[in-house]
Parts: C-alpha cells; sequence; structure tokens
C-alpha cells in the first residue's frame, strides 16, 4: 500500500532548478535513504512533502489517516518549555482524550444526562488510554530520554538555554515518542555521539513503520535502510538495497552509459564523414541522403557534467611555539561547573587531536574556553608564542550575502575570477556562488566558511563538528586536507570514521570525571 505518492514534482529558486518532473512512492514497511551530493536537494524534497514548501508544480498525496513526523535540521523551540514539557507535548493527543474524560465525570452531575451514554463514552476513551501506555507515559519518556543522552542535560532545564545540538536531540526522542506512521528524519545523527548513533540505529532497524532518512553517514545508512532514491541533476532515481549496493549499480550503469555514448558518437562522426565526402556526387547522393535521415533521427546520448568535486588545501603560516594550548585548574561552564574535576591540557605544535564524548557535556565548550570565547569559571588557559588560528563553528547564522560577497570582502585584495576559484575549489557552481548563503544548504553554507578558513594562513586549526552536512565526497577531501596539514588541530567530532588512524582521541567523558 502506497503511503506517499509524488507526482510530476518540479522546483526551483530563482533560475536554479531543484527537481524536473520528479515521481516518488512511499510504501508500507519501506526504510529508505535519500541521498545524494550537497545542494542537490534532498531538505528541499523533505519540506515539500511535509508541506513546509509549495512545489512549483505537481502533486503530494499522502494517505488517509497516516500520521507523519518530521525531524527538522533547523526546528525552534519556545522560551519558558522544559525538556520534560517538550517531550510531553509528544502525546497531546492523549492528555486531550484525559481532559474530555473529566468534562464527561463533570457532565454526568447535570440533570437530565444519559449515564449510560456517557459512560459508554468514558470506557472507550479510557480503552484508548490504557493501549497508548498513558499511565506510564514519564517512564517511557525518561527510558528515550536516557536511550538518547537527553537526561545528561536535565528534564527541568529551559529549552531555549541549550545548545542546538541538545535541542536537536529533544526533538528527536520527541519524535520517537509520538511513534508516526512514517519518520521523516533529516540528518540525525549531526548531534548524537557514538553510544546514542547505536541506539537509534538499533531503533530504526526493528521500526515497523515507514521512514525516509537523510543522511552522509554512511556506515549508519547501510546498517538501516532497504531502499535507496539517489537525487542528482533534477531527478530522483530508486535502487533496491542498501548503500553500498546502491554504490555497485550506479557505477555499474554509469559505465554503461558512457559506453554508450562512445559507441554513439564514433557512429555519428562515421555517418557525418560519409555525408560530407558524398552529398555532392550524384551517384551517392541517396546513400548520404538516407545516412543524414538515420543522423537527423537519432537520439542523442547525452553525459551529465560531472560535479564539481571539493579541492581542500589549508594554508600554512609560520612554526609556532612548542605549546598551543596549556591549562591549569581550568573550569569550564556557564552558570554552573561541567567538569567535576579541574582540566589540565596540553595541546602541542603539530599535534591532531579528536575530542569525542557524549553530546551536551561541554565539548564546545571547552573549545570556546580555550579560545578564550568564554571565560572559564576556574583557572587559566596559557596560550603559546606565534600562534595563527582558524576556528570553524559548529553552526553558523545564514547570511543575505552570497558566497562571492562574502568571500570578497574577507579577502578585498583578490579580484572576482580568483575568489569564484576560491569557491569552485570547495566544490560550489556559479549557481551557488550568486545565490544567498541562507538559500543554501547545510553542507554548501560549511563548503564557504571552508573556503573562507582555507584562503587565510594558520598553524593551528579548531574545528567543532567538521563533517556536519558534508556530502562523501566532501569528508574523504577534508579529511585528506586535515592529514596533510602540517600545522596543529583540535577538533570536535562524533564519527570514528573520520578520525580514527590519524588523531589522538580524547574521551572527554574521561576528562570531566
Amino acid at each position: 500500500m502506497s503511503i506517499l505518492e509524488v507526482k510530476n514534482l518540479s522546483h526551483g529558486f530563482g533560475d536554479r532548478a531543484i527537481f524536473e518532473n520528479v515521481s516518488f512512492r512511499l510504501l508500507k514497511g519501506e526504510h529508505i535513504g535519500l541521498v545524494g551530493a550537497n545542494g542537490e536537494g534532498k531538505s528541499t524534497f523533505m519540506s515539500i512533502v511535509t508541506g513546509k514548501l509549495q512545489p512549483d508544480e505537481g502533486k503530494v498525496e499522502w494517505s488517509k489517516y497516516v500520521t507523519a513526523g518530521y525531524l527538522d535540521q533547523h526546528a525552534v523551540l519556545e522560551k519558558g518549555m522544559t525538556v520534560r514539557d517538550v517531550l510531553r507535548t509528544a502525546f497531546d493527543e492523549l492528555f486531550k482524550t484525559e481532559e474530555r474524560i473529566n468534562k464527561i465525570y463533570m457532565s454526568m452531575a447535570e440533570e437530565g444526562a444519559d449515564v449510560d451514554a456517557l459512560m459508554e463514552e468514558v470506557g472507550e476513551l479510557q480503552d484508548r488510554l490504557e493501549t497508548r501506555d498513558f499511565y506510564t507515559l514519564d517512564a517511557k519518556i525518561d527510558e528515550v530520554a536516557r536511550a538518547l543522552g537527553v537526561m545528561d542535560f536535565g528534564m527541568d532545564t529551559d529549552v531555549t538555554d541549550l545548545s542546538g545540538g541538545q535541542r536537536t536531540k529533544i526533538l528527536l526522542a520527541k519524535l520517537l515518542l509520538e511513534k508516526p506512521d512514517i519518520l521523516l528524519l533529516d540528518e540525525p545523527t549531526n548531534y548524537l555521539d557514538a553510544e546514542h548513533i547505536a541506539w537509534l540505529k538499533r531503533y530504526l532497524q526493528e521500526y515497523e513503520n515507514a521512514f525516509v532518512l537523510i543522511s552522509h553517514d554512511i556506515p549508519f545508512l547501510n546498517d538501516v535502510i532497504n531502499i535507496v532514491y539517489h537525487v542528482e541533476n533534477q531527478d530522483l532515481v530508486r535502487y533496491a538495497g542498501d548503500y553500498d549496493n546502491f554504490q555497485s549499480v550506479y557505477a555499474m550503469k554509469k559505465a554503461q552509459l558512457e559506453a554508450a555514448y562512445e559507441r554513439q558518437q564514433k557512429e555519428i562522426a562515421d555517418l557525418q564523414d560519409f555525408v560530407n565526402r558524398n552529398k555532392a556526387r550524384v551517384a551517392t547522393r541517396n546513400m548520404a541522403m538516407s545516412r543524414q535521415k538515420k543522423l537527423d533521427k537519432m537520439e542523442i546520448i547525452e553525459l551529465q557534467a560531472e560535479k564539481p568535486k571539493p579541492e581542500f588545501h589549508f594554508k600554512e603560516s609560520r612554526t609556532p611555539g612548542r605549546f598551543i594550548f596549556q591549562t591549569k585548574d581550568l573550569v569550564i561552564g556557564y552558570d554552573s561547573p561541567l567538569t567535576k574535576s579541574p582540566l589540565n591540557l596540553t595541546f602541542e605544535r603539530n599535534q591532531k587531536v579528536a575530542i569525542v564524548g557524549a553530546n551536551g557535556i561541554g565539548k564546545t565548550t571547552l573549545l570556546k574556553s580555550l579560545l578564550g570565547i568564554i571565560q572559564p569559571l576556574e583557572g587559566e588557559v596559557e596560550t603559546g608564542d606565534f600562534i595563527d588560528l582558524g576556528y570553524f563553528e559548529q553552526e553558523a547564522e545564514g547570511s543575505r550575502q552570497t558566497p562571492l560577497e562574502a568571500v570578497w570582502d574577507a579577502f578585498p585584495a583578490l579580484n572576482q575570477a580568483e575568489v569564484r576559484a576560491a569557491l569552485a575549489k570547495c566544490g560550489l557552481t556559479s549557481k551557488h556562488i550568486e545565490s544567498q548563503i541562507q538559500v543554501l544548504s547545510g553542507g554548501e553554507q560549511a563548503k564557504v566558511r571552508f573556503c573562507l578558513l582555507m584562503n587565510r594562513e594558520n598553524n593551528v586549526l579548531v574545528l567543532d563538528e567538521p563533517t556536519n552536512h558534508l556530502d562523501v565526497d566532501a569528508k574523504d577531501e577534508l579529511k585528506r586536507a586535515l592529514q596533510a596539514f602540517k600545522g596543529s588541530v583540535l577538533m570536535v567530532c562524533h564519527e570514528p570514521e573520520f578520525y580514527e588512524g590519524w588523531t589522538d582521541v580524547w574521551d572527554f567523558n574521561e576528562l570531566v570525571k
């Protein structure tokens, strides 16, 4: 049975087409991975099927009585709500049912009330509450909150006091508690550490209903999906199996198309040559005309232009002193300490370190304390000599500037051609370069920020979750560039396949004990 059907969808932003006459079907129990390079339209597709965005053309049809839950990358939570308040909103319908039961009991006392009919309604509503485990809701909330690490930052905390990653965790927990008929997940692992990713993986593997998942985390995708929809060149193509299977089939289809293209180009050249040599001679004119007709009727095979693959190269400045950062009895936090004991850390020249650990326990706070962006509660940070530091923030506000304007403002000595070349090296096309940064995808925005970072000379790079939103090609290239960088690298990262084998690992869970 089809849960969701998209017919003849076309959409674009300005003169930039995202989809052209695309169709899509979601069947009951399908676990779909929506994959493709940054900026191909994955998040746009999600926004269209959820009704947040109206397509230029086409229809989106949901089956009757189907409930859909959407994990948005950029959802907003209201001030004054605690973590538990937000999670309890997953059961708003059940609370309304309880409210209805109480009203019915009140109305039984009224003169002329049909008590039997009212009792029958109460019984039906009561059954609904019991089948949905209404009277053990808080236990269910605590179970999911614990599994996703939400409890670590307190159930009574105001949600607006939390980091972007913590808020995303709360929204994910709320979504899983709702148990909709279809889950729509946009990069759910971006803010989860390894332990919680493992829990979510098990949850999705056992999930009875359908889901559509956008993720650049390939090991995670492989473990949970059974269908791939590939977004490329304004089209959506379906592949059965996991991501590895999709890659092998895609590579085979691409090779077959290229071979067919080469054969056709040779045939066209031979036919054209014959026509050119024989069309003027009376004896062979008819044969030449016949071949010309064949040429005219031929359906030309076109190869799609290769998407620019990013090339990252971090410029290096002079050699710094031996020590980059040294902390003495450092206590980090905002209102209260995030560490049980003071931190005494040493980060040296040419060292490459990945800080790992549970989300929300203070990894970003540690980076900002080391950089002097926020003041520690106690202790001090000694910074070494001759340090040229480049900082990549986890999230940045979308700007109304275009990437061209942003990079040009930062480096006025460059001419326009040099700015465009720098952005193109990061994997951005002309249309991306001329669009406002705020309308670009998360991955494209990250590439703009990397461009700004790469065009300065640094001997220390501090990176906060640099792999978030990046597609597979960009991730691989970033890993290569950081390994090649001769300076020091200090980064927060939750993807072991990215940092293992070339960095020292600081487990923050151990540091804060």
